[in-house]
């Protein structure tokens, strides 16, 4: 079916009836943008725990496009080489931990099981074509060793690498199988795209810090690279790891009713993570570059999908690189790991600038997903991608003039059919609904303007409240289970959110809840969104994981991280209640980098600023910054900071231990479906 009739006219969304909210449930759930007809039959389980109405929007789905899609599909294949066979199948971290199965996916083939949307079955198994491939004379490609690509060009002494994967062990597995095909030669030059970890994190597997820095070897990255690349991941690590987790599902089964694709590639390796400090830095908003014999015309797209990224022409090489700002699916303008709201104005500007920068160019390689060969589709790839970001972005403004608040907006743009029908822009990753909500928080933030919104209750508070509203617990349960009978399993998850939080022991409302989680799961176009689905009815059965995702598998990459990031994560780790009438001053003294800063603790806030010890202070910590790096990523405690020759205390032992406990540990286990 086309758009619907209000998608032209701003109104604001119809109460649905349960009935309707079932044909609501393929694209609200799917992140499809056309309305399949209303399934017949309601939640009776149609066999494999799929329920009718999920059967139905399937069906709805399957028709709605010609998902068999054979140019993609050729595409994914041209140029293959040859794929990892034997004990390169898997690989394994320095524990002999398997970090990266090429077979854990290999139930993905034929055609798509019913708890799969069949759209997002074709995107999985388009991303499972694994191996190297050919691309171009002197380009090939590394892919499905981890979630991004490895990109090789061959210049005149050696192999200059495009992006290194996100861990170190599946990068030196890539390269290992490239040399094995196609010869042992050098490292000749590393380029980084963009500062997202699946992009530089496996760089050590590539070249060791020492040979890169013995051969002078270039490395190259866009303005603001390494800021970008380590910041997040200090302040905000723990929370968006939690959330990551969520998002690529990494505890989820590899199987039909698990994880079968992230959007962007198969999953992500979870190894050690490391950086190359940048010793070419793309400043201007084009710069060329000669590397290794091999002309690279650079264009900076920062604030695009990542707030530091460059795309590049080969012109000699009839190629272009369009690094993360393109690719085979809607991408995120918000990303549900948390992460601060690309600019969609922004994203489509670089792509239309990109029309001219790709002129001569046969074939268009991304570091995700497969290439794009042929000046006429190279131009419809692009432009397709520049349009739906644009669309998305003022349609959003122009329904935010009129009144509606996001979740309305989100209810009631679809896109136009030339967008909608076009797969590669299908939200296998971002959708449009998910996007449409970071475009208004780009704008208007969080406030809808209602004045109720200004001092809601939170959810526990709610959820009681809304429990006594309707009753008591099991009489909202019975609506739920109405609900789920319908097909309604937003509502049916709605209401027993309620339940759950109100009484987190409550067995019967977790288990609907999870039932409503998988039906959701099973019907989502978004890898994403089935991943968060199926993640969070795992929790509700058995709970939060035991371990979250600390920052001891990142500390390569922390070594090139400025002191002052740590401090405001430790300023933002800081127990304020319990420190309310404590006052202090420590010096912080790093013997090996010749530098200190002073950390003043009053009112409940912990500030720090490099500068000179202060000679009043409690106590003076000397120590070195791998030390510090061990006490940060939780490898050394108090016992060690006694007792280690990297640290020497002068002061108040007493004072510095005080301070050290009013910080907080997170341990990134904290539950999400219940609280």
């Amino acid at each position: 079916m086309g758009p619907r009739k209000h998608a032209a006219a701003v109104t604001r969304p119809a109460a649905r009836t349960p009935a309707a909210a079932v044909a609501v449930l393929a694209v609200a759930l799917a992140a499809a943008c056309s309305r399949p007809a209303p399934p017949q039959g309601g939640g009776t389980d149609a066999g494999g725990g799929v329920t009718a109405a999920v059967t139905a929007a399937h069906r709805a789905v399957a028709v709605a496009a010609d998902l068999t899609d054979a140019p993609s599909f050729a595409d994914a294949r041209r140029g293959f080489v040859a794929a990892p066979t034997g004990p390169m199948r898997q690989v394994k971290n320095s524990a002999g931990e398997v970090i990266w199965d090429f077979d854990a996916f290999a139930f993905v083939q034929g055609a798509a099981p019913p708890t799969v949307n069949p759209s997002l079955w074709r995107q999985a198994l388009l991303n499972n074509q694994a191996g190297l491939f050919k691309v171009a004379d002197r380009i090939w490609q590394l892919r499905g060793f981890d979630l991004a690509n490895i990109t090789l060009i061959e210049g005149r002494s050696g192999w200059i690498v495009v992006d290194t994967l996100t861990a170190r062990e599946t990068a030196a597995a890539a390269m290992a199988f490239a040399r094995q095909h196609l010869g042992d030669r050098p490292v000749s030059a590393v380029i980084f795209t963009h500062s997202h970890v699946d992009h530089f994190g496996g760089a050590l597997g590539v070249i060791t810090a020492e040979e890169a820095r013995q051969r002078n070897v270039p490395v190259v990255a866009p303005a603001g690279f390494m800021e970008e690349a380590t910041s997040e991941n200090v302040l905000m690590g723990i929370a968006m790891g939690r959330r990551a987790a969520y998002m690529y599902g990494n505890r989820l089964p590899r199987s039909a009713s698990g994880a079968v694709d992230t959007g962007l590639g198969k999953a992500v390796a979870f190894g050690s993570v490391g950086i190359l400090p940048p010793t070419l830095r793309v400043e201007k908003a084009t710069e060329e570059h000669v590397i290794d014999g091999v002309r690279f015309v650079f264009h900076n797209v920062p604030g695009s999908e990542a707030p530091s990224e460059f795309v590049f022409a080969l012109p000699e090489l009839k190629a272009f690189c369009g690094a993360e700002m393109m690719s085979h699916t809607l991408h995120n303008l918000y990303t549900l790991r948390g992460a601060k709201v690309r600019d969609a104005l922004k994203w489509s500007a670089y792509l239309d600038a990109s029309l001219a920068q790709v002129q001569g160019a046969e074939v268009v390689f991304n570091q995700h997903h497969w290439p794009v060969w042929g000046r006429e589709r190279i131009t419809d790839f692009i432009v397709k991608q520049r349009d739906i970001y644009k669309y998305i972005h003022d349609q959003t403004v122009r329904m935010m003039n009129a009144g509606l608040i996001a979740s309305e907006i989100a209810e009631t743009l679809t896109l136009p059919k030339p967008l909608q029908d076009h797969l590669n822009v299908r939200g296998y990753y971002g959708t449009v609904r998910h996007n449409v909500k970071g475009v208004y928080q780009a704008y208007l933030g969080w406030f809808d303007a209602h004045p109720a919104s200004l001092d809601a209750h939170p959810p526990v508070e709610a959820g009681r409240r809304y429990v006594e509203l309707a009753g008591g617990a099991e009489r909202a349960l019975a609506a739920a289970h109405k609900a789920f009978d319908a097909g309604d399993f937003r509502w049916a998850a709605e209401v027993t959110r309620h339940v759950v939080f109100a009484d987190p022991k409550h067995a019967a409302a977790k288990e609907l809840m999870a039932r409503s989680f998988e039906q959701m799961g099973y019907l989502a176009e978004s890898a994403p969104w089935r991943n968060f689905y199926l993640t969070g009815a795992l929790e509700l059965r058995q709970g939060p994981p035991d371990k979250g995702l600390g920052r001891d598998t990142v500390v390569d990459m922390l070594q090139h991280t400025p002191i002052e990031r740590f401090l405001e994560a430790m300023a933002a780790a800081l127990n304020a209640p319990k420190a309310a009438d404590t006052k202090l001053t420590i010096n912080l003294v790093f013997s090996d980098l010749k530098e200190s800063h002073v950390l003043r603790l009053d009112h409940g806030v912990l500030h720090h600023r490099k500068a000179p010890p202060d000679a009043n202070a409690n106590a003076t910590l000397t120590l070195t910054k791998a030390f510090f790096l061990r006490m940060m990523t939780g490898r050394a405690g108090a016992g060690d900071l006694l007792l280690s020759d990297e640290t020497k205390i002068d002061g108040s032992r007493l004072d510095l231990g005080r301070f050290f406990t009013l910080l907080d540990k997170p341990a990134g286990t904290f539950p999400i479906v219940t609280r």
